[in-house]
């Protein structure tokens, strides 16, 4: 059985531009352990998604299952317990200003009426966690970035919940930072078999610590996947654009000198987990003596496994293009052809 179960969920809001349908008939299984990832561009639905997943936004449609209990079925107060077993981390960590680092993890303990001793001794083992023991004292204003969302992961972690729901946590930190966090959750998964669901914009997060990952694109289900599989093939445009925005990083005078050179034809390679160290490109133009336009490149830590994609193109006039791409495939190199998109 899933451990999280959305099940056709829909959900619209009223703005002054007229209704928005935020998530449109939404079906996702989750499974107990994993880290997840759902992906998609600004307005995609996602964040409305995982508030969806604790009911802090109700479904207007569709049912979301905990463990084989929908949330429906819950009264006020079986929810508000159920809350509990479901930890959550934001973009800006949501910190009490006012409150020390301690007092800040302390804070959904005294609300579950924890004794304030009992309280305390938890929360420093959780600031040992996540590497803040010397911070207890501090407040969120000394503290940098990385810290406060080490604050909040500890504070999210303190009612010891089955599920961990991230919205945007690394967004607001600089590369290194979020590479850290990102460490330290994965960690967290290990440890502890917490089910981790990680709302994100950035393809780089999900490349990096999760699983499988759903992709949205207007409040629609995109694509859903393991994320080695998504990356190697991805079948939508929305996946292949948040891909391609991961490994392009190019100027406008780049962009425009590759448009110059695109004229014959292109195709998409794919490398396997072993030929992405093969020199095979560089043996393909000695064996057969013939130019090729590498217009796009990139290899990419998936998960432990090496993912390399490549954009070729062949010379206009090739006389040579198909027993290039024969060439490719016996070299355990997938091909997608008549590739229009390369940007």
């Amino acid at each position: 059985m899933s451990e999280i179960v959305l099940d056709n969920i829909s959900k619209s809001f009223t703005s002054k531009d007229g209704q928005v349908d935020a998530l449109k008939n939404v079906s996702l299984q989750i499974e107990k352990g994993e880290i997840y990832g759902v992906i998609g561009m600004s307005g995609a639905g996602k964040s409305t998604l995982v508030r969806c997943i604790n009911f802090l936004e109700k479904p207007d449609e569709g049912k979301v299952l905990i463990e084989g209990k929908s949330l429906d079925d819950f009264s006020k107060k079986e929810l508000q317990k159920q809350r509990e077993s479901i930890g959550m981390i934001f973009q800006h960590f949501n910190l009490l200003m006012q409150k020390t680092v301690l007092e800040n993890v302390c804070f959904p303990l005294y609300i579950q009426k924890v004794g304030k001793k009992q309280a305390r001794a938890k929360a420093e083992e959780l600031l040992e966690l996540v590497g803040l023991s010397d911070k207890k004292k501090a407040y969120p204003a000394q503290l940098s970035g990385g810290q406060k969302q080490r604050v909040a992961i500890a504070r999210a972690l303190a009612s010891d919940p089955k599920i961990l729901l991230c919205d945007e946590a690394t967004s607001a930190l600089d590369p290194q930072t979020t590479l850290s966090i990102l460490e330290l959750l994965e960690d967290i998964n290990k440890k502890f078999g917490i089910t981790i669901v990680i709302i994100t914009h950035q393809m780089s997060v999900v490349r990096k610590i999760c699983n499988r990952v759903a992709i949205m694109e207007n409040g629609n289900l995109a694509e859903t996947g393991a994320v080695s599989e998504v990356f190697s093939h991805p079948k939508t445009d929305v996946a292949k654009r948040l891909i391609r925005q991961d490994v392009d990083n190019e100027t406008d005078e780049e962009t425009l000198a590759r448009e110059q050179i695109k004229n014959g034809e292109i195709i998409r390679i794919t490398f396997s987990e072993n030929s992405a160290f093969e020199p095979v490109i560089a043996n393909l133009v000695l064996t057969f003596k013939e130019p090729v336009n590498i217009l796009r490149a990139s290899t990419k830590n998936v998960g432990g496994v090496a993912k390399g994609d490549m954009i070729l193109e062949f010379a206009k006039d090739s006389k040579n293009s198909e027993a290039m791409k024969k060439y490719l495939l016996e070299h355990d190199i997938e091909i997608e052809e008549n590739v229009k998109e390369v940007i």
